[in-house]
């Protein structure tokens, strides 16, 4: 019988005692989370939640670890063969939580699953497109791209592999745990949407034990109801303490806090692309006006009067580091001779003077309301810095959902709409080319999907493209440094800074945290 043809029964016996949460043991773990997955499928929806709670229970050929550096997974080594194609030795003795054994076929039959899943919102293809998966034996696995691409291990990281039993089984059946069967540390008992998650330890998981038989996660999207509910000792752990509790939780005896600077970056983005007259910007008379910011000293000027500094002390209560990048400092990308700009309004004004500004504009700036910590109060606090200025700014907030589809394509022709706009963004594939391709690359070919202010540089653009199309990573990242460099001297966005990531635990409980802000449950240990 194939693995495919047992799903029915498997289905059954999921039914029958997967869902049902075991005896409470001594090494229980009650978790608060600010937001619960939207599925239990690992390839419904390609969205931070999903994807760390998915790495409890699914492994990826290729794993991360809390700094992004990739470390064997489901792969115990990988190595390219030509300039094409990389060979991936795949761990032997490895099981399901079902007891079928891991092979090539699963990972064939991921790929085929993940790229097409029906209704997905935000799909997993992008990490799978253009690759052929060849079995070469149960235990070695070739993947083939038309064109080099050295980053074909950290994309493979980024898919949870199932067993191939389950390649038509629809996301209903993963949310209820009919399929929900991986290799990772923890099984999957119950999910109830809006109310609780329960994972239990898998005695037979391959690689390091986690501390914990039995955890029980709750959504609390409530910042001060989670900490409220750590210090009444109704959890263990909470992640994403809000500024005003933190104070709190620092004072008090029993507890404890962990931060670390975040890879996710919040920053602007002024559009600089032609002379058409543009919506949110116009002369102090009132009449539209071509957008300023094609100048560089009028992008510069927004830059040096923006005072980080006292975004972090006054609106962020310490809970941000100032930056001038995609990358916080350690990181991948991370170039050591791009500092934040200064605060100096002296020297705004001087620079909106030299590009023919001296009486300033008017601007409406935009962002979402709720999808970053404090962003109203920062798209307020920069409004007021630049009206400083002579920049008579003000502001508009919306819901992300609302926020997101205009930024993207809400003028003329599914163009972006806003002139300019505050957004955030959080490096979760771990290769340095992805905020370039992304956000920096002239828009075009499949690059430049997040390039909402038309920034253009042909010198960029190779190195860029050199950097992908090269095996030798090294090589690739010295230019993708270069990139970033001449990207950021030229202001194709604003950095403003880096989030620091806040967790809280009750004495006895540690969390192993680096640059992602995600909350990794195999990552809370007992102490």
């Amino acid at each position: 019988m194939t693995k495919r043809t047992t799903i029915a029964m498997l289905a059954v016996v999921a039914a029958g005692v997967g869902l049902v949460g075991g005896a409470v043991s001594a090494q229980d773990l009650r978790v608060a989370l600010a937001a619960e997955p939207t599925s239990m499928d690992p390839h419904y929806q390609n969205l931070t939640i999903n994807n760390s709670m998915a790495t409890q229970v699914y492994d990826a050929l290729v794993l991360q670890d809390v700094n992004q550096n990739l470390i064997p997974g489901l792969a115990e080594s990988w190595q390219p063969v030509d300039g094409t194609t990389w060979e991936f030795k795949l761990r032997s003795g490895v099981t399901f939580h079902n007891g079928a054994a891991f092979t090539a076929e699963d990972v064939v039959a991921t790929m085929q699953r993940a790229a097409n899943v029906p209704n997905s919102p935000s799909s997993f293809a992008t990490f799978i497109k253009g690759k052929t998966f060849e079995i070469v034996d149960d235990l070695t696995l070739r993947v083939s791209t038309e064109n080099p691409n050295p980053f074909t291990p950290n994309d493979m990281s980024r898919v949870a592999i199932i067993d191939s039993a389950f390649v038509d089984a629809t996301t209903e059946d993963f949310n209820t745990g009919q399929a929900a069967f991986g290799t990772g540390p923890f099984t999957l008992t119950k999910w109830l949407p809006g109310d609780v998650i329960e994972l239990k330890r898998n005695d037979g998981y391959w690689g390091a034990a986690v501390d914990w038989d039995n955890v029980t996660i709750r959504p609390i999207g409530d910042g001060t109801t989670r900490a409220a509910a750590l210090i009444a000792g109704d959890v263990d752990f909470i992640e994403r303490v809000g500024p005003a509790d933190l104070p709190n939780l620092e004072s008090r005896d029993g507890l404890s806090v962990f931060k670390s600077v975040s890879n996710r970056l919040l920053y602007m983005t002024l559009h600089l692309a032609d002379d058409r007259m543009r919506p949110y910007v116009t002369d102090n008379d009132g009449n539209l006006i071509a957008s300023p910011f094609q100048d560089i000293r009028v992008r510069q000027a927004v830059s040096v009067a923006i005072n980080r500094q006292a975004i972090a002390d006054r609106v962020m209560d310490g809970l941000s580091a100032p930056s001038g990048q995609f990358s916080p400092e350690g990181y991948i990308g991370y170039s050591a001779n791009l500092k934040p700009d200064a605060y100096d309004p002296d020297r705004a004004k001087e620079l909106l003077a030299e590009a023919g500004f001296s009486d300033g504009f008017k601007l409406t700036i935009h962002g979402p309301a709720g999808r970053y910590s404090n962003d109203t109060r920062i798209l307020e606090a920069i409004a007021q810095m630049l009206s400083r200025i002579g920049i008579d700014t003000s502001v508009e907030t919306m819901p992300a959902s609302v926020f997101f589809k205009r930024f993207a394509r809400g003028g003329p022709d599914d163009t972006p709409e806003f002139t300019v706009a505050m957004s955030g963004y959080a490096n979760g594939s771990g290769e340095p080319s992805h905020p370039l391709r992304i956000f920096i690359h002239t828009r075009g070919n499949g690059y430049g999907p997040g390039n909402r202010n038309g920034y253009s540089n042909a010198e960029v653009d190779k190195l860029i493209e050199d950097g992908r199309a090269s095996m030798d990573i090294a090589m690739g990242e010295k230019a993708f440094i270069q990139a970033t460099e001449t990207a950021m001297q030229e202001y194709a966005l604003v950095p403003i800074h880096h989030e620091i990531a806040t967790w809280a635990a009750r004495d006895g409980v540690a969390y192993e945290h680096g640059a992602l802000d995600s909350t990794f449950i195999h990552n809370i240990r007992s102490k």
